[in-house]
């Protein structure tokens, strides 16, 4: 049996969600070991004018505790 931890993370980029998402796996996986899988719980961005200048999500990151 498994022992399982979920922390939430909040992550930007200026690129894309799918790259905010990364961003947010490799900081969470400077801290803590063992990541099975993300969530992505909400994702936004700031505009400018008619352009997106940051793209942010907060996930749901799940570990493995051993």
């Amino acid at each position: 049996m498994a022992v399982l931890k979920v922390i939430e993370v909040l992550a930007n980029s200026n690129k894309s969600w799918e790259d905010a998402t990364q961003n947010a796996v490799k900081q969470a996986a400077k801290s803590v070991k063992h990541v099975r899988s993300v969530y992505v719980k909400e994702m936004s961005a700031n505009v400018d004018g008619e352009d997106i200048t940051e793209y942010r999500v907060n996930v749901k990151i799940t570990f493995e505790v051993k």
